[in-house]
């Protein structure tokens, strides 16, 4: 077996909850207000992962959705899916704070169709549960979690079943008990959940609640307080999963800074009183080592170049590869990747000054510790006021982009600066960013990369352009955080939009990604 260091997914894929199924491992992920969207990954050793699909195209089609005259749903969108299967039926439920639903999706298989329903009720970081008597129960809730029964055909509560609170968080907090996850083992049921105590190393930790009956009292302690000698970040907010051959492991996610929250994975045993001791001494272990089910299995990769040569299916429709996803509702008739074989056609629409309001901005995680990428734009569709570019892609982004004036082209690095170091996201996140540098250029022609260095929180991105087959900074080296503006991890994404007039367009061609940095 081959060990992996942790974290075994080094990109943003937040709030994971795993299940096995047979010899494959299932895990789903938070993707707020990205395009396809809940990310449905598949793994044979809990260490390696691709994507299986992604279970809906879009969520919902409200003006915020589709960046419609201003509206938004940064930091919104779905989020912390619960993951269960049960009877030969997958489900996956959640909550999205936008519309206040909870989503239900059912599929017989994991690739889908998934089908959509409603749960009546909002029921925040929630967890299904199914019992072994047939009963159906959610768990939910912040500072206060509920655990409520619902109908057996799920549609919401059972009307007089069960229904309290089982866990309520005490003291002084930065944030309460959330992002639970219920499970039943050796007869006894456990509840994870994390917080962040205003007191001790002020930082998010794992707690785990065992009960002998769903009526009966939850006794907890906390079961993971490390950062992993990183920033005082913690390690919590995950679920729970055995091996075929009995062995237990805790899936959570590692808050790194503006990379993202990072799955990472840690062996737990269980000790007389039942209560689930994971790692090494309590601490979660470097690297993994794991027996897979299938041991010559080749897995796709979660990142990757795109040549953007794609055909059509019988009914017209054209799937791109899993790991993009759009920055809120694609607007279909804007983009192509037909038109011209080999490129992203991107049109423009609706007016707006930066592309944080742009439609059909096209991203892909980012990877840690450090990674670039890089795209061959065509602007000679371009009309004046156009801005078509590549960015690292999060609130207090950077960008490199080619743009026209009266008639000539432009290079331009520009970006949006933070306004303090907080998680608290910025009031001025929708506002235009600022120019750094522009240079005239004589072709309409351009290739531009991004390089982002996550390592050890520096948390940086810095641009250029190539010339006669070399690479020329331009701007300034941006500063990145993670904010509650997107609460995401950084990407990459290439965007075009007009500040002027619509109707242009540009083609993005060769894209390339790489994990590290070129240092010649």
């Amino acid at each position: 077996m081959k060990a992996k260091q942790n974290p075994v997914i080094y990109s943003d894929f937040p709030d994971p909850d795993i299940i096995r199924v047979g010899d494959t491992y299932y895990l789903a992920s938070t993707t707020m207000h990205f395009m396809p969207g809940c990310d449905i990954l598949r793994s044979y050793d809990l260490m390696n992962w691709e994507f299986v699909c992604h279970i809906y195209k879009t969520l919902e089609d409200t003006p915020g959705h589709r960046l419609e005259g201003g509206n938004q749903i940064y930091g919104q969108g779905m989020w912390a899916p619960s993951l269960r299967y049960h009877e030969g039926i997958f489900y996956v439920c959640f909550t999205a704070n936008d519309t206040h639903k909870t989503y239900l999706f059912m599929a017989s298989n994991p690739a889908g169709p998934w089908k959509m329903a409603n749960i009546e009720g909002f029921y925040h970081d929630n967890s299904l549960f199914f019992d072994d008597d047939e009963k159906v129960y959610i768990v939910h809730g912040n500072t206060e979690l509920y655990l409520t029964q619902l109908r057996p055909d799920l549609k919401g509560p059972l009307e007089g079943g069960l229904h309290r609170m089982i866990v309520k968080d005490q003291g002084k907090l930065h944030l309460g008990y959330e992002g639970s996850h219920l499970y039943k083992k050796d007869g006894r049921y456990y509840l994870f959940t994390c917080h962040i105590p205003a007191y001790g190393t002020e930082r998010k930790t794992q707690d785990c609640f065992l009960a002998d009956s769903l009526e009966g009292e939850f006794r907890g302690r906390c079961i993971i307080d490390d950062d992993m000698c990183y920033h005082n970040l913690g390690v919590a907010q995950g679920g729970m999963v055995d091996t075929p051959w009995g062995d237990w492991y805790l899936f959570m996610f590692h808050d790194r800074g503006a990379l993202g929250r990072l799955p990472m994975i840690m062996p737990v045993h269980f000790d007389a009183d039942g209560y689930p001791v994971i790692g090494e001494s309590g601490k979660v272990p470097e690297s993994v080592s794991i027996e897979s089910t299938r041991p010559d299995y080749e897995y796709s990769p979660l990142n990757g170049d795109d040549d953007f040569i794609y055909q059509p299916d019988k009914k017209g429709r054209v799937y791109l590869k899993p790991f993009w996803q759009f920055n809120h509702n694609p607007i279909d008739a804007l983009w192509s990747v037909t038109e011209r074989p080999g490129a992203l056609r991107i049109y423009t629409g609706e007016l707006c000054d930066s592309p944080v309001l742009a439609h059909n901005v096209l991203t892909q995680r980012c990877s840690g510790p450090e990674s670039a990428a890089w795209v061959t734009i065509d602007g000679s569709e371009m009309k004046d006021g156009d801005y078509a570019g590549i960015s690292a892609w999060i609130g207090c982004y950077g960008a490199i982009a080619l743009t026209k004036e009266k008639g000539k082209h432009y290079l331009v690095m520009y970006g949006k600066p933070a306004q303090d170091e907080t998680l608290h996201a910025d009031k001025d996140f929708l506002e235009p960013p600022v120019e750094y540098e522009r240079i005239a250029i004589d072709s309409s022609c351009v290739t531009l990369k991004v390089h982002v260095d996550f390592e050890n929180k520096k948390d940086e991105a810095d641009f250029a352009y190539e010339e006669h087959g070399n690479w020329k900074a331009l701007g300034i080296c941006q500063k990145l955080y993670f904010k509650l503006d997107h609460f995401t991890g950084c990407r990459f994404g290439l965007f075009m939009y007009a500040a002027k007039q619509s109707g242009g367009h540009a083609d993005f061609m060769k894209f390339r990604y790489q994990i590290g940095r070129d240092h010649d």
